[in-house]
């Protein structure tokens, strides 16, 4: 199959994907794939981290969570970026008045790979391997769905932006994992605490489970928020 054929079918599920008729879910995509609102969350994570390791493994954690992060931007936004130069959805001249935008949000740059899921799916796997807790993996993973899907309802970028973003940033994540690990031996070399009460990294579950609480209220929160956004806006 060659790319032209891979481009065109990119393009046909990007159509059956993208917006809908629902001012409400209009609301919540654009709430949900802003960074300002996942803040509490982030404070959690700080505290879970603070809570259950020494001052300079909790450093150490931080810094990895900042590596991450930086990793994964720019590989996405300053390496891969400008070397495709692949139109966004919402700019490509042959197909912008095809998809739906909310309201005339295009977002700016070019569209492969997306940043979005590259830095949600980095993030995602950085903080599931730093728990290791079942329910915090499922919790972060629908998070990093949710939030590269948001892309594609947006009209901002294709689907292929995003399946390539959320390998790239996949890969990402494991590796600063990884580089984070050989740092935490070097630096303390201290047993995992083993039982019912902590994961297998040491973190205690019902901290693990304050992380997913966290989540999930945002999740409610964002529900709720959309409906007096959207009023608000409509009137």
């Amino acid at each position: 199959m060659d790319i032209q054929r891979l481009i065109d079918i990119d393009k046909q599920v990007m159509l059956a994907l993208n917006g809908s008729d629902s001012l409400y879910m209009d609301g919540v995509m654009k709430i949900y794939t802003s960074t300002v609102v996942w803040i509490p969350v982030a404070l959690v994570l700080l505290f879970i981290v603070l809570k259950n390791n020494t001052p300079r493994i909790s450093l150490l954690v931080v810094l990895g969570v900042a590596l991450t992060i930086l990793a994964s931007d720019q590989v996405s936004s300053v390496l891969i970026k400008p070397l495709v130069g692949r139109l966004r959805p919402s700019h490509d001249p042959e197909f912008m008045h095809l998809i739906d935008t909310f309201n005339s949000y295009r977002s700016s740059g070019f569209s492969f790979t997306s940043s979005h899921a590259c830095n949600s799916f980095a993030i995602f796997m950085f903080v599931s391997l730093l728990i290791r807790n079942k329910v915090v993996s499922l919790s972060m993973l629908a998070w990093a769905c949710i939030n590269s899907y948001s892309r594609i309802y947006l009209g901002v970028h294709f689907p292929g932006d995003i399946l390539c973003g959320a390998l790239l940033g996949t890969i990402i994540g494991c590796l600063t994992y990884l580089l984070y690990q050989f740092m935490h031996r070097k630096i303390e070399r201290t047993s995992v605490r083993i039982t019912a009460n902590y994961t297998k990294t040491g973190y205690l579950v019902d901290d693990a489970h304050l992380m997913v609480a966290s989540i999930y209220a945002t999740f409610v929160f964002i529900a709720i928020y959309a409906l007096i956004y959207i009023k608000c806006n409509v009137l």
